[in-house]
C-alpha cells in the first residue's frame, strides 16, 4: 500500500511539498488549494437548497408517522403482520391511539409506542394516514 507523509522541503520558495513514500512529489500546498475551493464551493453549492429550507412547509404529521413504518408500513400500507393505517379516518385512529395509551386496548407495544405522544402529536399522526390513499387488492 502506498502511504503518504508530509515532508517538509524547502524550495526556493519555502513551499512543504506532500510526497509519496518513495519521494516522488505530486500535489504542492498551492496545488492543493486550487483544488480544493472550487471543490468547496461546488459542495456547498450543492447543499445550499436543503440549508435555505425555509421557504417549504415541513410536514410534522408524516415526520411524526415515520416511526409507524417499521411495524405498519411506509405512509401507514402495511405488507401484512399489523393493521394497515392508510385511510382510515383521524376520529378512528385517534380513539385507539388514546385506548392505547389508557391501556384499556390489549396491545404488544402500542401502549408503550402511545404513551411517549403529546395529544397535539397523536392528532397529526393521525391526520397524516387519515390523508393517505388505502391501498385496494392486498
Amino acid at each position: 500500500m502506498l502511504s503518504i507523509r508530509r515532508v517538509s522541503c524547502h524550495s526556493p520558495r519555502r513551499r512543504s511539498v506532500n510526497r509519496y513514500h518513495d519521494g516522488h512529489s505530486f500535489l504542492t500546498r498551492e496545488t492543493d488549494l486550487k483544488l480544493i475551493r472550487p471543490l468547496t464551493l461546488i459542495w456547498l453549492a450543492a447543499l445550499a437548497p436543503s440549508i435555505h429550507a425555509g421557504g417549504m412547509p415541513i410536514d410534522k404529521g408524516r415526520t411524526l408517522a415515520a416511526t409507524c413504518a417499521n411495524c405498519h408500513g411506509t405512509d401507514g400500507h402495511s405488507v401484512g403482520g399489523t393493521e394497515s393505517l392508510a385511510g382510515v379516518p383521524r376520529d378512528t385512529l385517534l380513539r385507539k391511539l388514546s385506548a392505547f395509551s389508557r391501556g384499556e386496548k390489549p396491545a404488544t407495544i402500542m401502549h408503550q409506542i402511545a404513551e411517549g405522544y403529546t395529544p397535539e402529536q397523536l392528532t397529526l399522526i393521525a391526520e397524516h394516514f387519515a390523508a393517505q390513499r388505502a391501498r385496494t387488492g392486498h
